[in-house]
């Protein structure tokens, strides 16, 4: 099938060089004209593992291309994917559908025959509906239909979840636009990925709905972690056992700085607004909300503390940057947050990220930046492990303690063992990691 993408951000790439991969034709469509020249140089604005081969394995096969005449894609398709950006608004925090209007209406002139045009972009609850009715009022004879079909790829995971997908969510009633749906993802057939058909109402909200739920876990077992420190219990051991009861499950369940990214944030607020909107607040998820972005700044407290109290005047290393490891995306990442409080309460950050620096210079000020990992904890007199990249999980930690100045080492991730640490010479200090002496006394004393 001809395909058209408009929006050549993280979901339309991933998803054309994907659909290319399948054998369908390709073209993707964005207004930056800088980017598509990129692109067709092989140059991927974005870090995702297997990407950029993916993109040049199917450029050089002709599957995939990269334009900024939309109307020429539009005008051979059989399907156009909109997968423009939904930033957080203003003021509110609604999603911001100034770009899926746009590329509505400029979609609308170049329709030919009949077309189906797919909300790929994570948009709020009746969208589809607006998009239909811009479409309708520019073209009341364009033959088409609009689908709602939300992506639920992770970042640094995005070419393995498209391909093997646990579930792909079509939301139209339409007959011929299920059909062309079906035939679109009909090479994963092999894979036995389910489709699930709904109306376009439903399947936008599912997508709210999904996320807003995985945020719920994370938090949650955040607070569990902080309990856990009180009582002198475990996170880790909490989460395993909560996690094998299937009805749970252990995914989200791993104790750390709070969620970030582009789409946890971003649609919790979204999800928060519409539900206010239409008369059904939902409590949990607003607290979810709140409760994250209080952690990310508490763990620069924590820093704080594990240094006696201040920071002024001292070097904190930062290592990892990102909210995750594996992709170079910054948005509203938990590393933020505390670099900015530690720089409040007076210290000198230093930073080392694999992928994420230039991005975080964008949006980070008076940050220095090393080269690895043990050019970045020299000198410091507390050392963060704020992401969990592969890379500072078997850190050679003689080196590590030889370089520093200080010995403090707050592990956000828990990805070190405290026996280890400690017996290093480490001022170790973890998240959720209670069940010392003292704190098993405490939670006697308060059972008692």
């Amino acid at each position: 099938m001809k395909i058209a993408i408009v929006g050549s951000g993280y979901v339309g790439l991933v998803s054309g060089a994907c659909f290319a991969d399948f054998g369908h034709t390709v073209r993707c469509v964005d207004k930056d004209a800088s980017k598509i020249a990129a692109l067709r140089e092989g140059r991927i604005p974005i870090f995702e593992p297997g990407l950029d081969t993916l993109v040049a394995t199917n450029a050089a096969a002709g599957r995939i291309a990269f334009d900024t005449d939309l109307a020429s894609a539009v005008a051979e398709a059989d399907v156009v994917f909109i997968a423009v950006g939904t930033p957080s608004r203003r003021g509110d925090g609604f999603a911001d559908l100034t770009y899926v209007y746009a590329a509505a209406r400029e979609i609308a002139h170049s329709l030919r025959g009949y077309t189906v045009l797919v909300t790929k972009s994570t948009v709020p609850v009746g969208t589809g509906d607006e998009v239909e009715r811009i479409v309708r009022e520019a073209r009341p004879d364009a033959d088409f239909h609009v689908v709602s079909n939300p992506e639920f790829l992770r970042e640094g995971a995005a070419i393995d979840d498209f391909k093997r997908p646990d579930r792909i969510l079509v939301g139209s009633d339409e007959p011929r636009a299920r059909e062309v749906m079906a035939e679109v993802y009909r090479p994963l057939y092999l894979n036995s990925a389910p489709i699930v058909y709904t109306s376009r109402r439903t399947a936008e909200l599912t997508k709210y709905a999904a996320n807003a739920f995985l945020a719920t876990k994370i938090t949650f077992i955040n607070e569990m972690a902080d309990l856990c420190e009180k009582v002198g219990a475990d996170v880790q051991d909490v989460a395993r056992g909560m996690g094998l009861d299937n009805r749970i499950g252990s995914k989200f369940l791993h104790a750390g700085p709070g969620y970030g990214g582009s789409c946890f944030p971003k649609d919790t607020l979204a999800l928060i607004k519409t539900a206010q909107d239409f008369g059904a607040p939902s409590r949990i998820v607003e607290t979810v909300a709140a409760v994250n972005e209080q952690r990310k700044r508490s763990m620069a407290r924590r820093v704080i503390e594990a240094c006696g109290g201040s920071v002024r005047g001292r070097t904190i290393a930062l290592l990892g940057l990102t909210f995750k490891p594996n992709t170079d995306d910054m948005r509203d990442a938990p590393s933020l947050a505390v670099a900015t409080a530690l720089q409040d309460g007076g210290a000198r950050v230093r930073a080392f990220d694999p992928e994420g620096m230039r991005q975080a210079a964008l949006v980070l000020n008076d940050i220095a930046y090393a080269a690895d990992a043990y050019g970045c904890v020299e000198g410091a007199d507390a050392v963060v492990l704020v992401t969990e990249w592969n890379t500072f999980r078997a850190l050679d930690l003689d080196r590590i303690g030889a370089a520093m100045k200080g010995r403090v080492f707050v592990d956000l991730r828990n990805v070190y063992k405290r026996a280890v640490m400690e017996a290093k010479g480490f001022q170790y200090h973890d998240v959720g990691r209670g069940g010392d002496a003292p704190g098993a006394a405490r939670a006697a004393d308060v059972a008692a």
